[in-house]
């Protein structure tokens, strides 16, 4: 895969990543969909090393997630828009949020995830495997 490029709302934030990601994920929880703003996220993960910060230096937020593990999320202090996230339970992973990635059209969700959140107006790709919560790690 070519290298991909994203950022904030403002383009205070721009970013490149190279590679693929390891996991794409849709998730329902309440951290998702507070910190989203919307139904779910849909959330790419990669290995810190592929991501280059190429402007900006995001603000971070930590907190417990629902799984109960220490989680942060970075965004852009400008404009407020979420860019990146990561937490204990993968150290040196951070997740890339779809909505900040320029060109996205080349991301396939592979899981849903905290279906057990999920509000009844979504629709779930049952195709996709799909958990109630979180899976243990792979």
């Amino acid at each position: 895969m070519a290298k991909i490029t994203g950022g904030c709302l403002c383009g205070g934030i721009r970013y490149e990543i190279e590679g693929d990601p390891f996991r794409i994920a849709n998730c329902h929880c309440d951290d998702c969909r507070k910190a989203t703003g919307s139904a779910y996220a849909t959330n790419l993960f990669y290995q810190e090393d592929q991501i280059t910060l190429l402007q900006g230096s995001p603000k971070r937020f930590d907190h417990i997630a629902d799984s109960g593990n220490s989680m942060f999320k970075e965004f852009c202090d400008n404009c407020g828009a979420q860019v990146f996230g990561g937490g204990s339970m993968r150290p040196g992973v951070k997740s890339v949020k779809v909505g900040s990635i320029d060109y996205a059209n080349f991301v396939k969700p592979q899981v849903n995830l905290y279906l057990s959140h999920a509000l009844d107006c979504t629709l779930i790709d049952e195709e996709l495997d799909c958990f109630d919560a979180m899976p243990p790690p792979a």
